[in-house]
């Protein structure tokens, strides 16, 4: 069921199905490139996330044949016009994927056709990707004179596919196909076009059998178990989840694994 979002954007499109936001990138004429509006509605759109227990989980998604193409070339004034405005703008664009790590909702990339420069960022800030056969992925900024450092690529890239896998796509913005994609681990799965959205849809679907605290929980704890200093720290923020968990939801999750019925959580 589709209901009446609030959201009002001119660059976005944003369907809140039962617990999901549907949100996609609507510059199709474009290639969904991001432009000064898309990168405030953007900033909006996540900010208003962080304390939205309706909205459980994010699909983010390109309409028409491409994903993203990156920032829009047309619009790079802001960027080249002086030092400090460039860092203003470099950092108004990074802080969409710091907002977007931020947010306890786990977020389902569908990628199809180009993802390209910025476009990747968003894909590698995704905690889990899904390609469409065909689509491609670089670091587009290597090729326009650019450090292929940008916007948490450095961080992310490495994390996924290894710093070999990596280097090869950043020094130089190779462009790797779906195949690939999903042999190095950029991407879970890939399938037919016409498939995308069922696999975000079940994806989405089985995030929401969780917990509520459960689903924010794991988002959390792998974030912050990525960079952790050992194992132990790992394990001791593994424990203080399970036990915020176990009180409210256990008695119930274990019940309806019994009766093989679907959990009925509370978020209260």
């Amino acid at each position: 069921m589709t209901q009446a979002t609030p959201h009002r954007f001119e660059t976005l499109r944003v369907e809140h199905r039962e617990g999901v936001d549907w949100l996609t990138l609507n510059r199709p004429d474009r290639f969904n490139a991001v432009s000064r509006l898309m990168i405030d509605e953007l900033l909006r759109y996540f900010d208003a996330l962080l304390f939205d227990h309706g909205v459980r989980a994010v699909v983010l998604q390109g309409a028409g044949k491409h994903f993203c193409a990156g920032i829009d070339l047309t619009e790079a004034d802001s960027f080249t016009a002086s030092n400090p405005s460039s860092l203003r703008a470099q950092r108004r664009v990074a802080e969409i994927i710091l907002r977007m790590r931020r947010c306890p909702q786990p977020i389902i990339g569908l990628v199809q056709g180009a993802a390209s420069g910025a476009g990747l960022a968003f894909a590698l800030a995704c905690d889990v990707r899904f390609a469409a056969e065909g689509a491609k992925f670089n670091v587009a900024m290597s090729k326009v004179g650019l450090t292929g450092c940008d916007i948490g690529i450095s961080y992310f890239l490495p994390r996924a596919v290894g710093a070999s896998n990596a280097a090869e796509m950043m020094l130089g913005g190779r462009f790797v196909d779906a195949a690939k994609a999903l042999r190095i681990g950029l991407v879970s799965e890939v399938v037919p076009p016409d498939a995308l959205q069922a696999a975000g849809t079940k994806m989405a679907d089985e995030m929401l059998a969780m917990s509520p605290m459960g689903l924010r929980l794991t988002k959390e704890g792998l974030n912050l178990a990525q960079d952790a200093g050992s194992l132990e720290a790992a394990i001791a923020l593994e424990d203080r989840g399970q036990v915020l968990c176990l009180l409210p939801n256990m008695q119930e999750g274990a019940s309806a694994f019994l009766e093989k019925r679907p959990a009925r959580y509370s978020d209260d």
